[in-house]
């Protein structure tokens, strides 16, 4: 199994900039601005997890600096009890994840039909449509291709009495297909040269042919519409059913203990389970404020310079928990607390938007959220192989539905629900936005000599803050004097 790799490394790899500083000596490094890293780490029984990350949490807000959680991974040994209770939990997520999925196919196979149905019925449509051109050639092939139906699914229920049957199988009427397909009306049909017995079966034929025509055709436009709305419903099911599936889904991936292979912390029999956590905070390095102050030339502050500038600077705060710990169940409790040994590093990193959008990339491939495509391909990759024609039939009854006045103030909470109400431009917009890579180009010159190393020097001394400001709120000694 490949090793998966941490926030830091990930960052380290992106960004040409920390790409270059990998590859300096020790000796390069000291005019190269580093940024802060630092390790607090204690051992105890007794001391949990959940205080020392919810005082991190508040820290990091406190600072201005709100974060976000990129890792939240844990991997518990087979024997504990921690594990059973777990794997339990996970079970049912997928039970009932796998029940709505079951429904959720259903559905689908409900909508593939209701598809078929509704382009077997726009080609019949086509030959009524056909009935009204100025085109003679369309007209008449329009009456024979609708009168070739009207023998093989209307007529054909008489059965040895049919057109058909008595046209191939009964002699003295073998002409009459060639007449009921060239005759109009009932009139014509006297002006055929035909012996009067195939006339007398021939008139009603043609008659019944015509009144059919005309119902037909409005039962069909009915069917049509009807077969639309049940599109539009069966397809706000579908995603209503994916949407009820997701959160079962990625909950039972996310109580999937991490496979660490040979990590020696972790003994099969053991009552031990290891955390890893990693908040992200940041902040924009405002270039006119600090011009102003003074930490950048003055010549920065202009309205002129501020639109040259082709992206921002950030200064990065990463926080990595890690805890190795005893699970111990609450007394009469459905969960546990955890004492152990702990780890919290400081890091800083400054990082322009580029690599910032980069790094989110990065983060949706690795496997740290691969329940997020897990998720879309079990409930929504299948409806995308057949959204093009479902589209054409939902458009087409929404261009329809345009021409008619509805009130300002009509509106559905449950079509919000189940995103009725996203348009197909935003939806492409995504698409295209999905598509584009990133792509970090090497700092410039005003990039690498002043907006960088400013967001280093921030990160590096914020890192330092949170470090000692931890370290005073546990009382231990500050770094400060």
């Amino acid at each position: 199994m490949a090793k998966i790799k941490s926030v830091s490394e990930i960052i380290e790899e992106i960004s040409p900039y920390y790409q270059k500083r990998a590859k300096m000596k020790e000796a390069e490094l000291i005019n190269f601005a580093p940024e802060g890293e630092h390790l607090i780490g204690y051992d105890s029984n007794s001391e949990t997890l959940e205080p020392i990350y919810f005082f991190m949490l508040d820290l990091l807000n406190d600072f201005g600096l709100p974060p976000e959680k990129l890792v939240d991974s844990f991997s518990s040994t087979p024997g504990s009890g921690h594990f059973a209770e777990l794997g339990q939990r996970a079970t049912i997520m997928q039970q009932q994840a796998t029940k709505i999925l079951g429904d959720t196919n259903t559905v689908l196979r409900s909508v593939l039909n209701v598809v078929y149905d509704l382009k077997e019925f726009k080609i019949r449509l086509e030959h009524y449509n056909g009935l009204n051109s100025k085109d003679e050639n369309i007209k008449d092939a329009s009456v024979l291709s609708l009168k070739q139906i009207w023998m093989d699914k209307v007529d054909i229920a008489k059965q040895q009495s049919s057109i058909k049957a008595m046209a191939l199988g009964q002699a003295g009427f073998q002409t009459l297909i060639d007449a009921f397909l060239v005759a109009k009306e009932e009139k014509d049909v006297e002006k055929l040269d035909l012996n009067d017995r195939v006339k007398r079966i021939l008139k009603p034929r043609i008659l019944e042919f015509n009144h059919w025509l005309e119902q037909s055709e409005k039962e069909l436009k009915k069917r049509y519409e009807i077969e639309k709305n049940y599109l539009r419903s069966q397809v706000n099911s579908l995603k209503l059913y994916s949407r009820w599936a997701k959160p079962y889904l990625k909950a039972a991936q996310e109580l999937e203990s991490q496979d660490l292979g040979r990590e020696p912390a972790l003994v099969k029999t053991f009552n031990t389970i290891l955390l890893e956590l990693t908040l992200f905070s940041k902040r924009k390095i405002k270039v006119a404020e600090e011009a102003i102050e003074g930490n950048l030339p003055k010549e920065f502050s202009s309205r002129s310079f501020q639109k040259s500038l082709k992206r921002d600077y950030y200064m990065c705060i990463l926080v990595d928990f890690k805890f190795r710990g005893i699970p111990q169940r609450v007394s009469q409790q459905p969960h546990y607390v955890f004492g152990g040994k702990a780890e919290i590093t400081f890091k800083g990193y400054a990082l322009n938007g580029d690599e910032l959008k980069k790094l989110e990339e990065e983060l949706a491939k690795s496997d740290m959220n691969d329940v997020l495509s897990l998720v879309e391909g079990t409930t929504t990759e299948s409806l995308d192989q057949l959204q093009e024609e479902i589209n054409f039939f939902l458009e087409e009854t929404e261009k329809v539905d345009e021409k008619k006045e509805k009130p300002k103030s009509e509106s559905n909470p449950f079509l919000a629900l189940i995103g009725a109400y996203n348009t197909k431009g935003k939806k492409d917009e995504e698409k295209k936005e999905e598509k584009k890579e990133t792509i970090v180009k090497p700092d410039n010159f005003i990039e690498s000599e002043h907006l960088r190393p400013l967001a280093a020097e921030v990160a590096k001394e914020t890192s330092l803050k949170l470090f000692d400001t931890y370290k005073k709120a546990h009382g231990m000694p500050s770094y400060f004097p």
